[in-house]
């Protein structure tokens, strides 16, 4: 443990690297039963701790931050990219700096957003139900028939890291033709890189597409960016994926459009009040569900914990912090 080690709280469980590497290093506080912290735990933490490491669960709104007033905390070390559970401006006004974990997750990621694109296609969920409760009859040449993907169209919102990952993968493994809506749109050599071209608006984006792929992060602007009037745009036969957040979509008006078929199908990975999940989505047969997994690997998660712990370093010793957002 270092001298005038800074005490440091961990809301959730990390893989046991990161866990080992906190405690050796500084004695860190760790949360032995993984449950997710209250409010008024997470308050308290912040009351006590100079630096607590928190996860995209953690409900560190402006409530959260008054009831923490005075408190010691100087740094909210975020364990995940996203930090729209985090009021910034409350943050800020006390003082306290905010980090994240960017470039860690692009990979696994963009591999977990193709599964999803198969896996809804080809009606993978509907025929695992059906063989694991014992009603596959075997083989048969019109059984649950699903959707080529090699050779489509896939339409990117959002053309950061991971949606410049999901394209390559999409245009080079599968042959998919990938267009992209973006507020910035990328150099000549990122898209010959992904074989992307940028769409001439979002509107255009989801005309065209065979699947939709969203890759942009949770913000005012973004909040409900895919609703009833933009799902009425899409195509009878596409599909909607979300691995980005779930408070992009507007999940009523996403149902709607189901039970209208105006869209084939979604497969989603982010809900917009997770880990509660609309209970029409749950119903339905043409939308694959799993539950917030992108970034779930072992590669990913020690990865994250170490551009955490970069973070911490960086601090303690009062350095500029690698991955400041407040």
């Amino acid at each position: 443990m270092l001298v005038n080690s800074p005490r440091i709280i961990v809301t959730r469980r990390l893989p046991a690297a990161v866990e080992r590497e906190l405690v050796e290093k500084y004695s860190a506080s760790l949360n032995a039963d993984d449950h997710q912290f209250t409010r008024a735990e997470l308050s308290s933490a912040m009351r006590d701790a100079d630096i607590v490491l928190c996860t995209l669960t953690d409900d560190l709104s402006r409530p959260t931050f008054d009831a923490a007033r005075g408190g010691r905390v100087k740094l909210l070390a975020n364990f995940g990219v996203g930090f729209n559970h985090i009021d910034l401006d409350a943050a800020r006004k006390q003082g306290i700096a905010v980090t994240n974990t960017p470039g860690v997750l692009t990979e696994d990621t963009a591999d977990f957003t193709m599964l999803l694109i198969l896996a809804v296609a080809r009606r993978a969920g509907e025929g695992e139900r059906e063989l694991r409760s014992g009603k596959w009859s075997g083989w048969r040449p019109t059984h649950l028939l699903g959707t080529r993907v090699s050779g489509k169209t896939l339409g990117i919102i959002g053309f950061g890291r991971i949606g410049q990952a999901v394209a390559a993968r999409a245009h080079h493994g599968f042959g998919m033709r990938v267009i992209y809506h973006s507020r910035t749109p990328a150099d000549s050599a990122t898209e010959q890189k992904t074989g992307a071209r940028k769409s001439e608006s979002l509107e255009a984006l989801l005309r065209q597409s065979d699947f939709v792929s969203l890759h942009c992060p949770s913000t005012p602007e973004t909040h409900h960016l895919i609703n009833a009037a933009r799902l009425r745009l899409m195509q009878p036969h596409a599909y909607l994926v979300n691995t980005s957040r779930g408070d992009v979509v507007d999940e009523q008006a996403l149902v709607a459009a189901l039970d209208e078929k105006l869209i084939a199908g979604a497969a989603l990975d982010v809900y917009e009040t997770e880990p509660a999940i609309n209970p029409r989505l749950v119903q339905r047969e043409d939308v694959v569900l799993l539950p917030h997994l992108g970034s779930a690997t072992m590669e990913s998660r020690v990865a994250m914990g170490q551009r955490t712990l970069l973070n911490i370093v960086a601090f303690v010793a009062k350095n500029a912090l690698p991955d400041r957002i407040a």
